[in-house]
């Protein structure tokens, strides 16, 4: 049985209208049919000039996190847990396991001789290493090491499992698009019939963009481009094959920062997760400061207008969104000064 729609419930969210007032019969008749006059809705979209969104800026400080993240391992196993992660849930979205309305974050935590067992799902996803070294993520049954700063990719529908040979725990940030993969309805989710996926010889596939040979691309971009007013020095994670997104739901990027840097005001339609990778500084959202170290990680919403400010050396800011789907959809704007 299909249940009705409640109009009692829409009454109080706003005056009735003279024309429910004048046909109540008519309306009446819409409840039963499961149709709503959209003249009673569209005030709400013609007064609204701009982006409305329930994200707020917000920042994680990652001394408080990582005492909470190790604590859980006295809790569970990651093979309890599937996956031991503390989910980085936006205040703005409560109860939502949402950083922003289409990204999710989280800090995961696997410690020495762990493994975190095979699975695949739909949501594309990645891991953006924080601390330790010399775990591995296995794509496929491909493994590859992780170590600081290392961007490691899993794309949508692969098999993975990770594993810490090492003696100390790893913590990495996850971050996945499964807020746009709910919206869209299409969540899939299949447990391995084995514990781990079979491993196989490197097939030569990119999965670990590591922090060593960006970090060079970010110093020859310093040496030889002119610092933009409103990002400093950012390049943007690429798939060499098509020279297009690493995944065609996320955009990753990395930017750097220079001693003393303060950015021009900008906005743009994407909401970005930042974490945090070298240096200290703030950035003023709207009128809210959020004051950053390393590790730290923090959101800006939709069309939220924003600067950065860096403090005594050089700074590293890694970040990810939906950008490279509202490109493909005609949707993505920004605004800088001179617009």
């Amino acid at each position: 049985m299909v249940e009705k729609r409640n109009f009692a419930n829409r009454s109080h969210q706003a005056e009735k209208t003279d024309l429910w007032k004048e046909y109540p019969d008519y309306y009446r008749q819409l409840e039963d049919a499961h149709l709503w006059p959209l003249w009673e809705e569209i005030h709400k979209f013609t007064a609204r000039p701009s982006p409305r969104s329930k994200v707020l800026p917000y920042l994680w400080q990652y001394k408080d996190a990582r005492n909470l993240v190790l604590a859980s391992a006295d809790m569970l196993t990651a093979e309890e847990a599937e996956r031991r992660v503390l989910a980085l849930e936006n205040p703005g979205l409560e109860h939502r396991l949402a950083t922003t309305q289409t990204m999710y974050a989280g800090y995961q935590l696997l410690m020495p001789g762990e493994i975190a067992p095979t699975h695949r799902h739909s949501p594309a996803a990645f891991r953006f290493i924080l601390e330790g070294e010399g775990a591995y993520t296995a794509v496929n049954g491909e493994k590859t090491i992780m170590n600081p700063g290392d961007f490691v990719v899993t794309p949508s529908w692969a098999w993975h499992d990770h594993g810490n040979e090492t003696d100390i725990p790893m913590i990495w940030l996850d971050g996945l698009d499964w807020p746009l993969v709910n919206q869209l309805g299409l969540w899939f989710f299949e447990i391995y019939p084995e514990f781990q996926h079979p491993p196989i010889k490197n097939s030569g596939s990119t999965l670990n963009y590591t922090y060593k040979s960006t970090r060079t691309s970010l110093d020859e971009m310093q040496g030889s481009q002119k610092c933009d007013s409103c990002y400093g020095f950012k390049m943007r994670y690429t798939n060499p094959a098509n020279n297009e997104d690493v995944m065609p739901t996320i955009s990753a990027f990395l930017q750097l920062m220079p001693e003393g840097f303060s950015s021009e005001p900008y906005r743009q339609t994407d909401a970005c997760i930042y974490s945090v990778v070298e240096g200290h500084g703030c950035t003023i959202v709207n009128d809210v400061k959020l004051e950053w170290g390393p590790k730290d990680a923090f959101v800006i919403p939709t069309w939220a207008k924003h600067q950065h400010f860096v403090e005594s050396s050089d700074a590293i800011l890694f970040s990810f969104s939906d950008r490279g789907v509202q490109e493909k959809l005609g949707l993505w704007r920004e605004q800088r000064p001179n617009d």
